[in-house]
C-alpha cells in the first residue's frame, strides 16, 4: 500500500533531487516548460500484435482518424509505430514497417500534427524523419550515433528509452535490479552526452517501464511499476525532462483497465514526469488537470 508516511520517506531520502530544475522541450515548433505544462504523447499502433487493442488503427485512414482524434483531445505528440515491443510479437522488417508508417505520417505533418517515430531501425528512422516525423522515439541502442546523428540533421527531439540492446523484445529482464536509478542514470548520462556530441539539442528519457521486465506474476511487475514511477524524479538531476510510458496493468485493473493509465499518471506526476506516453488522452489529460487544480501552491 502506498502511504503518506511512504511518500514522505522518499522525498526526505533524495530530497536534494526533488526541486532539481530540467531544461523546455522543444515539441514541433515550440519550447515547452514540461513542469508547467505536461506533454501528452499519444500512441497509435500500426501493428495488430499491439496489446491494447483500442490504440490499434486497422488500415491507413484508420490511423489518420485516431490520429487527427487524439491531437485534437490534446495530445501535444502523437507516436506511431509499426512494430510491437511485445516479447511475443513477430519482427517486422523496414519495408513492411515503412508502407505502414509512411502514408501516416506525411499526411499528419502536413496537418501540422506533431509525429514520433517509434522504432530502432535506422532505415525507418531515417524515412519516417524525412516524411516529416518532429520526434525520434528510439526503442534501441545499438545504433546510436547513426540514430543521434539522423535526428541531428532533421532537428527533431529525441526520447531516448532505456532498452540496451538492439531492442526491447531482446531484453529478458535480467538486468532489472531492486533499485534502477543508479544504473539509469549512468546509462542515460553517457547516452545524452553522445546525443549532444553529436548535434542532438533536445532530449527526454524514458525509463521504459516493463521492457524486458519478465515477472510470473502480473500484481508484482505492477507494484514494481508503481515504484519506478514515484522514484523518476531521482532522473531529474540529468537535467532533461522524464517521459512515461505509462501502464495500464490489465490483471490489476480487469475489465476497467481502460483506467489504468489515469491511475498511474498520478504517480507518474508525483515522480516528476514531464511527458506522458498514453493510450488513453483525453482521460490522462483530465487527470493532470485536476492534479494541477488541486495544487496547494495557489
Amino acid at each position: 500500500m502506498i502511504t503518506l508516511k511512504d511518500l514522505a520517506g522518499l522525498a526526505a531520502t533524495y530530497a536534494d533531487d526533488l526541486d532539481r530544475e530540467v531544461v523546455p522541450l522543444r515539441v514541433g515548433d515550440r519550447m515547452v516548460d514540461t513542469d508547467k505544462e505536461p506533454v501528452l504523447m499519444g500512441v497509435v499502433n500500426l501493428s495488430r500484435d499491439s496489446n491494447y487493442r483500442e490504440s490499434i488503427a486497422v488500415d491507413t485512414e484508420s490511423a489518420l482518424r485516431k490520429a487527427r482524434v487524439q491531437a485534437a483531445q490534446g495530445a501535444a505528440i502523437v507516436d506511431i509505430g509499426a512494430e510491437s515491443s511485445r516479447a511475443s510479437a513477430a519482427a517486422a522488417d523496414d519495408e513492411t514497417q515503412l508502407r505502414a508508417l509512411l502514408p501516416v505520417i506525411e499526411p499528419l505533418a502536413a496537418d501540422g500534427i506533431v509525429v514520433s517515430v517509434e522504432s530502432y531501425s535506422p532505415a525507418v528512422v531515417a524515412a519516417g524523419l524525412a516524411a516529416g516525423a518532429r520526434v525520434l522515439n528510439l526503442t534501441g541502442s545499438n545504433h546510436d550515433e547513426e540514430m543521434f546523428t539522423l535526428a541531428a540533421k532533421h532537428e527533431a527531439t529525441v526520447v531516448l528509452c532505456h532498452v540496451l540492446g538492439p531492442h526491447a523484445r531482446a531484453l529478458d529482464g535480467s538486468d532489472v535490479e531492486r533499485d534502477p536509478v543508479p544504473g539509469m542514470l549512468r546509462s542515460f548520462g553517457s547516452r545524452t552526452e553522445a546525443a549532444r556530441r553529436l548535434g542532438v539539442t533536445d532530449i527526454a528519457i524514458a525509463p521504459g517501464l516493463g521492457f524486458g521486465f519478465r515477472l510470473d506474476d502480473p500484481r508484482a511487475r505492477a507494484r514494481y511499476q508503481a515504484t519506478a514511477l514515484l522514484h523518476s524524479f531521482r532522473l531529474r538531476r540529468l537535467g532533461v525532462p522524464v517521459c512515461h510510458a505509462l501502464p495500464h496493468a490489465f490483471d490489476v485493473f480487469e475489465d476497467q483497465f481502460r483506467s489504468g493509465e489515469g491511475f498511474f499518471a498520478v504517480m507518474a506526476h508525483l515522480g516528476g514526469t514531464g511527458v506522458y506516453r498514453t493510450h488513453e488522452v483525453p482521460l490522462v489529460r483530465s487527470v493532470l488537470d485536476a492534479v494541477a487544480s488541486f495544487s496547494t501552491d495557489g
